[in-house]
């Protein structure tokens, strides 16, 4: 009889007893994996709620009276301008102002030594009083011949030549007397005064200069500047529409159609000057080469911010539209196939609707066409919009981020 012996244990047992040494610690382990996946998961539906709507800052469309402006360089030129030069010769001994202050017309300015031209008077008012005394004898001489001629007591050749020396004697009195005014001018001339009153800039000859009346040398510059002109340039197609503008009273802030328009000007900094100008007509000349016209505006200057030579900017308000649209001009997409903006429809989706656009004011976009009184176009927040047709959760833009942007960013 054969012994009965077990049958070994890889026949009858499965495989994983053979690691039963350690099957506490992977049972702990893979049940701690099991419950970290179930804490993470989302809770059941969660996988298909849509993300809430993007918020975006938008503007209503109004409409309102708009002035087409048009925003053109120019110069500053003053008003009047004299150059202060010498008119006689001698060396400057005084300078009498203070530069960059203003003078009056008529204020002296510079001394220059008149020490000859004072001698050179007194020589010539002394040639007056000759001429003077020889007028008298002359004339004496013929009122005492006259009763003699008629008495024909001397003859009238005589008589004749008095009073040819009469004449003579009048005509040397009358020179004299010019000479003396032209000695007089030339001391005048020696105290140099202000042609204008203005602004004098700086003074060009110091004490002790010598001064030339052939050369003309300059001395100084008075500029006034209390108006200022400013000159720019415009095509003459522009010029005519904007003169018959102004002559039919279009022009906003017109002066009744008296053949001006009002100027804006605007500094090198960006602050545009409160009081207006006015632009002058007069004196145009069309650049044959270019077709540009030059254009003059009138601009007070009471308290001296432009300076001649300065750059600005012009605005000519040419006509006024009576209903239109300003919208920001981050709100307008511009681009080679047109422009347009994002309009919010009923159902709060975005809808791209193409504009036209007719020029900027105060870095707004002067919409023409395109949009109805009461849309709400995007104004901020385009990138929140990660899927196109989504809807959108409308905010007053204010010049800001929407509300939520804070929040959001700080999520």
């Amino acid at each position: 009889m054969s012994a009965q012996h077990p049958a070994p244990a890889s026949s009858t047992t499965p495989a994983w007893p053979r690691f039963s040494a350690g099957c506490g610690c992977l049972g702990a382990l893979v049940l701690a994996l099991a419950a970290c996946g179930a804490k993470d998961a989302p809770p059941a539906g969660a996988a298909g709620k849509a993300p809430p709507p993007a918020t975006v800052g938008v503007v209503t469309v109004a409409e309102q009276a708009v002035a087409l402006q048009t925003e053109l360089p120019g110069r500053v030129s003053p008003l009047r301008v004299a150059q202060v030069r010498a008119r006689v010769n001698g060396v400057v001994l005084k300078r009498l102002f203070r530069e960059g202050s203003e003078v009056k017309a008529g204020q002296v300015l510079f001394e220059i030594d008149a020490a000859p031209y004072r001698a050179m008077l007194e020589s010539a008012q002394a040639s007056v009083a000759k001429a003077q005394a020889n007028l008298e004898q002359a004339s004496a001489l013929v009122t005492r011949n006259q009763p003699l001629v008629q008495a024909n007591a001397i003859s009238k050749q005589d008589f004749a030549n008095l009073l040819t020396a009469q004449k003579q004697a009048t005509a040397d009195l009358a020179a004299a007397q010019a000479a003396a005014k032209s000695a007089q001018i030339n001391v005048d001339y020696a105290s140099v005064t202000a042609p204008i009153a203005g602004r004098i800039g700086q003074s060009l000859v110091t004490e002790g200069a010598l001064v030339s009346q052939t050369e003309a040398t300059p001395l100084a510059l008075v500029q006034q500047t209390d108006t200022v002109y400013v000159n720019f340039t415009q095509s003459s197609a522009e010029v005519l529409r904007l003169r018959k503008a102004a002559k039919q009273g279009h022009s906003k802030g017109g002066n009744k159609g008296d053949g001006s328009a009002p100027v804006r000007v605007v500094l090198e900094d960006g602050t545009e000057l409160p009081r207006p100008g006015k632009l002058l007509f007069a004196d145009l000349t069309v650049d044959a080469t270019s077709g540009q016209i030059t254009l003059r505006a009138e601009v007070p200057n009471a308290d001296g911010l432009l300076l001649p030579g300065q750059y600005v900017r012009v605005r000519l308000s040419q006509s006024e539209l009576p209903s239109a649209v300003l919208l920001p001009q981050q709100a307008v997409t511009r681009t080679a196939q047109g422009d347009s903006v994002l309009v919010v429809g009923e159902d709060g989706k975005p809808v791209p609707r193409p504009v036209t656009v007719g020029g900027n004011q105060n870095n707004q976009w002067i919409i023409l066409s395109g949009l109805q009184k009461g849309e709400q176009v995007i104004v901020d927040g385009f990138q929140k919009m990660m899927v196109p047709g989504m809807p959108v959760k409308t905010v007053p833009w204010t010049g800001a981020a929407p509300a939520s942007a804070p929040a959001a960013a700080a999520k």
